[in-house]
Order: structure tokens, then C-alpha cells, then sequence
């Protein structure tokens, strides 16, 4: 289900094809800052609109 504005929340795995980098890298980002993640027991949950924010960035 999508939600407006592109907040659908995305995996760590959806983030790192989109991107099309590895899951660690993603996950360096993360810790890093350079993509803002929830946390969601174990796993991160990045929204949709923040992996487009970064991509329009040119960050990659």
C-alpha cells in the first residue's frame, strides 16, 4: 500500500536496489546520517521520500 508523498517505508534490500549499491552500503549510510532510517526491532525501515531526497542530492 502507498501512501502520499512517497513515504511508503522501504527495507534495507528495496533502498539497496534502488540505489543499486549493496546492503552494506546502505547501511553506512545509515549510520553515517546520510539517509535518515527507523528503526524497527532489528531492522531499518527508510522511507521513500528520503532515498529520493538522497538520490537528488547526487550522493551516490
Amino acid at each position: 500500500m502507498r501512501s502520499r508523498g512517497g513515504n511508503k517505508l522501504l527495507t534495507v534490500n528495496e533502498v539497496a536496489e534502488i540505489l543499486r549499491v549493496s546492503n552494506m552500503t546502505v547501511y553506512r549510510l545509515v549510520k553515517s546520517g546520510q539517509i535518515p532510517a527507523i528503526r524497527v526491532g532489528k531492522n531499518y525501515r527508510i522511507k521513500e521520500s528520503d532515498v529520493n531526497k538522497y538520490l537528488s542530492r547526487g550522493s551516490t
